[in-house]
């Protein structure tokens, strides 16, 4: 006698699917909570940072620039730089979204994180394939995904604030390789052929070469954007 299997809730598989990215997460957090900590934030105060910016790399940028009294304006313009590629990410998610209903659309973007967006864009094109009629962007998947790493994230980015002091240096474990290693794994995941690589390649050239040369977070902007264009011209070469 066969069975039939129940298909899964898309929240619930978004939440499985990210499960993984937490095992990186949670020791990153928890390094991000003891670095402020040491800037004399308390849980409350990192954990409120980490809900109303959710974008690790910025958070690492202000905890580092933070004095006291703190340069305001200039942490918010290197802010601004190191989170200037979710301009590029939500140009590329906008054409997948742009159906829905205002709230999802504000919802989807404000929890576009690095990892958010690229599980997205691996499940549109998924859901493209098996079924190329239908829109590839399912909200309930994306929200599953963004609020595992949301919660998880800030929560133990307050447990790092409040036992971090107790363990020492954390970077002398290693710690803060979790988050590269991460996304390389994403982007790996991400790869479809050989037609990749050109774009890949020269958008990594182009970040190290302004990471060396250029101040602030432009690498960032000049790495996605060039990465785009040689992607752009390739696409109408091939047309």
């Amino acid at each position: 006698m066969s069975t039939i299997k129940t298909p899964q809730h898309p929240f619930v598989e978004g939440m499985i699917t990210a499960f993984p990215l937490l095992l990186g997460f949670v020791p990153v957090a928890f390094m991000l909570g003891a670095e402020a900590a040491q800037k004399d934030f308390s849980s409350v105060l990192i954990m409120f940072l980490t809900m109303v910016n959710f974008a690790g790399g910025s958070e690492f940028a202000a905890i580092e620039l933070w004095t006291s009294p703190p340069t305001v304006l200039f942490i918010i313009f290197v802010t601004f730089m190191v989170n200037s590629r979710h301009i590029i990410m939500g140009a590329t998610l906008a054409p997948h979204i742009k159906h829905l209903p205002k709230r999802k659309i504000l919802t989807s973007l404000f929890f576009m994180a690095d990892e958010v967006w690229a599980l997205a864009m691996q499940d549109i094109s998924k859901q493209h394939k098996l079924t190329p009629s239908k829109k590839g962007f399912r909200f309930d998947f994306y929200l599953g995904v963004a609020l595992s790493l949301y919660v998880t994230w800030s929560t133990f980015a307050g447990l790092g604030a409040y036992y971090g002091g107790m363990l020492g240096d954390l970077h002398q474990y290693g710690l803060h390789m979790a988050f590269p290693a991460l996304f390389i794994v994403i982007l790996v995941s991400m790869w479809n052929g050989k037609h990749n690589a050109l774009p890949w390649a020269v958008s990594a050239a182009v970040a190290m070469l302004a990471y060396q040369y250029l101040p602030g977070g432009w690498y960032v902007i000049l790495g996605a954007l060039s990465g785009m264009l040689v992607a752009y011209f390739q696409g109408e070469s091939d047309a």
